[in-house]
């Protein structure tokens, strides 16, 4: 099996990382994160002139038709630099969501506004309580004459405060759970929004009788909520991948570069020991990683696989996350130096999707789905 990068994908990665080494530093990140809308809007437009807001949106649609290897390199890289732009909640998903479900005059009226930054669009899913993320939710959907009526709360949703536009999902009244489109300016909608710990925006939204268009049909969507969901927990991998290497990199060079009595800490054996197996971590996360997007990019949305991934990267990014403030000291601990917001980052990702514990619950259950190995 080849893991060489192409020439393209090589292209695609080295591009990214340019444009983020030109915008980013970590006192300009905490100048964006601090102010409102909570990211720049012109590196935003900076990432739809190159295409990136399109990568799960095909030609045809005004997209780049990229694949799952593609956009797991470009979130690796937004980890790098705990980019706070919403590529993933408000371009990629949601792109490929409408993608799938869409009718066809859907797609070709809002994708194109999707790849170009004009119109962000957030899926709204989770709710209080929903464990597992694939379970029925209790957001309710009512045929009203010719119409559509959404009722319900939506909790935590990611961007939720920004968002042009927002799909919804919701109990249909014959079974199954529906896609509707809702424009979060309507009448009986209420946007709560915050920020997150990692520096980010959420929103707690409220649904009252609000007029909505189904995305598609207003048919099960069952399948297409799960499989993108897999996609996003591969995506948040990826992007946990480049935070992790960042965490790492930032405690080697400490090491290498801080004194105590008069020597270097990385002339303290136990000190390097517990660096090499921040580094064990990070490569049995990668290798997950790969593993969930090779999956996808075989066309094979395996919940369990994301499960493994999810389950593997969270307990790596925990690790690493810790020994890297620990080893910092005192240091770590504080707002002006990156390496604790790249463990919020990791902290944020572990719990979004269903946190480690969840996971393991949910390989557990399907330890019968295996055969048993006989020597």
């Amino acid at each position: 099996m080849d893991f060489e990068l192409t020439t393209e994908q090589t292209m695609l990665r080295d591009t990214v990382r340019s444009v983020l080494a030109r915008h980013y530093t970590h006192e300009h990140r905490a100048q964006v994160i601090g102010t409102d809308p909570g990211w720049d809007p012109q590196v935003w437009s900076t990432f739809a002139e190159i295409g990136l807001l399109g990568l799960t949106i095909s030609a045809e649609d005004g997209g780049m038709g990229a694949g799952p290897i593609e956009t797991m390199l470009v979130l690796e890289e937004l980890g790098r630099v705990l980019a706070p732009e919403p590529v993933l909640d408000c371009a990629l998903l949601p792109g490929a969501l409408i993608s799938r479900a869409g009718s066809q005059l859907q797609r070709k009226q809002i994708l194109p506004e999707v790849a170009s930054g004009e119109r962000r669009i957030v899926f709204a899913h989770g709710e209080p309580g929903l464990r597992p993320v694939t379970a029925q939710v209790t957001t309710q959907a009512t045929l009203v004459g010719d119409g559509w009526q959404v009722s319900g709360r939506k909790h935590p949703v990611a961007w939720g405060d920004c968002a042009d536009q927002l799909i919804v999902s919701a109990a249909l009244p014959d079974g199954g759970t529906g896609l509707f489109l809702i424009e979060p300016t309507d009448s009986g909608v209420t946007v709560a929004g915050y920020r997150t710990h990692d520096g980010r925006r959420g929103a707690d939204l409220t649904f009252d009788r609000t007029t909505a268009v189904p995305l598609g049909a207003a048919v099960d969507a069952g399948d297409a909520i799960a499989d993108i969901i897999v996609t996003a927990q591969a995506a948040l991998g990826a992007e946990a991948i480049g935070a992790m290497s960042q965490a790492l990199r930032l405690t080697t060079e400490y090491l290498s570069t801080r004194k105590q009595f008069g020597v270097p800490l990385r002339s303290f054996q136990t000190l390097t020991q517990r660096a090499a197996d921040m580094y064990v971590s990070l490569e049995l996360a990668r290798s997950m990683s790969l593993y969930a997007s090779m999956s996808l990019a075989d066309g094979v949305a395996d919940p369990v696989v994301a499960a493994r991934a999810k389950l593997r990267i969270g307990r790596s990014g925990r690790h690493i996350g810790q020994e890297a403030i620990q080893m910092h000291g005192g240091i770590g601990m504080t707002a002006e130096y990156p390496v604790g917001h790249y463990t919020a980052r990791l902290t944020a990702i572990e719990h979004t999707l269903g946190d480690s514990g969840d996971h393991l619950r949910y390989l557990a259950g399907h330890v019968a789905d295996h055969q048993l190995a006989e020597i």
